[in-house]
């Protein structure tokens, strides 16, 4: 059985490999156990990131618990990582709390204050060996009130995503190549050209954000092209509340929330069976 494990270790087992590692929002207990079970069913490799969102919704001591419980449980390797991460002592508050890996998201400063931000972090993270993930370019879309309009969504620079690594030595880097967070109007066009420049002069493992709803044959290649860790959740929630109202619909006199949360939980297993599948890390545990 194992506790917690780094991020920067599965990503770069994933490098060596060519496959994907999901990072699927962990909002309440029965999504845990459904990332859990689905990664279980899938000898996957799992990281189990907590926006600040769901750290407001859940309470910090909550999340990091039952995620310590749940890596506990099993032989696969598990990652616990802060998605989003833009207040300082919040993230150092993560770290405190047993957080295996964070995500400091300086997208919206200038390029030199995002530098000088993300190596403070890594200053402090690297020496207990929790992993960092920094963002260059902004992601569209709204995730837990951070809001990107769509037009003033910059795609992330080749030549500043080269010079962002340089200066930071970051070991993972979220890039902006036409995803959106929640759920999309149309289908996403990914730039992957940039994607394959950006990792000829990045050469780390590089992060897609806002992947619910992006066809799989797309992040198939976006994952042959050097996209190590993908995000998911506004898929899961689809899949979670989506069968919820089902339940209930079908039995307005149910009062038990065990019987409409369980059902919830088993079709979230088999949408995360799925990711896994096509992120190609089913077996890689």
């Amino acid at each position: 059985m194992m506790s917690l494990v780094s991020m920067d270790t599965l990503l770069d087992q994933a490098e060596a490999g060519g496959y994907a590692v999901g990072a699927f929002n962990a909002n309440n207990m029965e999504i845990i156990q459904a990332i859990l079970q689905a990664a279980i069913k899938e000898n996957s490799p799992v990281i189990m990131q907590a926006s600040q969102g769901a750290i407001n919704y859940a309470g910090l001591e909550y999340i990091t618990g039952i995620v310590k419980i749940a890596a506990a449980s099993t032989h696969v390797p598990v990652a616990l990582h802060l998605d989003h991460g833009t207040d300082f002592n919040q993230i150092i508050q993560c770290i405190r709390s047993g957080f295996s890996s964070v995500m400091y998201d300086g997208s919206k400063l200038p390029l030199e204050e995002n530098i000088a931000m993300t190596k403070r972090i890594i200053e402090i993270a690297s020496p207990i060996q929790v992993s960092v993930e920094a963002e260059l370019g902004k992601i569209g879309g709204t995730e837990d009130h951070v809001h990107v309009e769509a037009k003033d969504a910059i795609y992330t620079d080749p030549d500043e995503a080269k010079y962002f690594v340089e200066k930071t030595g970051i070991r993972s880097l979220a890039i902006a190549i036409g995803t959106a967070h929640g759920q999309y109007k149309g289908e996403p066009k990914l730039d992957l050209k940039r994607l394959k420049k950006i990792k000829e002069l990045t050469q780390i493992p590089l992060v897609l954000h806002g992947s619910s709803g992006v066809p799989d044959e797309t992040v198939k290649k976006a994952i042959s092209l050097g996209i190590r860790k993908v995000n998911i959740d506004t898929n899961i929630r689809e899949a979670f509340v989506g069968r919820m109202r089902r339940e209930i619909a079908n039995n307005l006199e149910e009062i038990d929330p065990r019987k409409i949360l369980g059902p919830a939980r088993e079709a979230t297993v088999e949408i995360i069976r799925e990711k896994m599948r096509v992120f190609g890390s089913s077996g890689k545990a």
